[in-house]
């Protein structure tokens, strides 16, 4: 029998947690197995009933989201924490994943991808929904014309999220300013290249740009 992924809901609206815990009850792998409506405490919570994967709304009472996420931080993460948010400023983003959330959603977007995120995030892929996503290519690309998105969903060797960090391997990016430009630690982004480098049995750099060309990831 599959193990279920125990998932522990935290939100001020009560009627988002019963919306949330009515869509994840119909998901067989899924269990949900607690809720808050502040943050305080609930570090504590998720590891008396051993969550998996964590929800966690910003805007918190007691103890706001982010000063739930320094504390998880602080202390060892015990399970994934994916972020669920009236806001897609990328100031505020770029701040939660620094403090080691594993996804980010907006509340708009929430009901279409929150069963996909809560898969990636476990798998130990970060998740953004296609808003999010669309502000952060955004902001890699706009002083990189040689950058061409068209064709960064037609690969299916790798994911969107490799395919970003290919093209800016290639562009000559740090990893220093892949992770700033990505809001992700240098740690991701090297766990990430060698990925990227196994999946594509590339030697070395130069193989990832020729890959990058081939595939119209960059303009040679």
């Amino acid at each position: 029998m599959t193990k279920k992924l125990l998932i522990h809901l935290a939100d001020d609206h009560q009627i988002l947690i019963d919306g949330i815990r009515t869509l994840l009850h119909t998901i067989p792998d899924f269990q949900v197995v607690g809720f808050s409506l502040t943050g305080k405490n609930l570090f504590n919570e998720v590891i008396l009933n051993k969550s998996d994967i964590l929800i966690l709304d910003l805007n918190m009472p007691e103890k706001d989201g982010i000063e739930v996420l320094k504390e998880f931080a602080e202390k060892g993460f015990p399970c994934k924490i994916i972020v669920l948010s009236s806001h897609d400023d990328l100031r505020i983003i770029k701040e939660v994943m620094k403090l080691g959330s594993s996804g980010y959603l907006t509340k708009k977007c929430a009901g279409e991808n929150i069963v996909e995120a809560i898969h990636a995030v476990h798998r130990g892929e970060e998740y953004f929904c296609k808003a999010v996503r669309e502000k952060i290519f955004t902001t890699v690309t706009k002083d990189n014309p040689r950058l061409n998105k068209s064709d960064l969903t037609g690969n299916l060797t790798l994911t969107e999220r490799e395919l970003e960090i290919i093209t800016l391997i290639s562009l000559e990016f740090s990893g220093k300013e892949i992770s700033d430009q990505l809001f992700i630690s240098v740690n991701t982004v090297e766990t990430h290249r060698k990925n990227i480098m196994k999946k594509l049995d590339a030697k070395n750099s130069i193989s990832l740009v020729k890959y990058a060309i081939k595939h119209k990831l960059i303009k040679s």
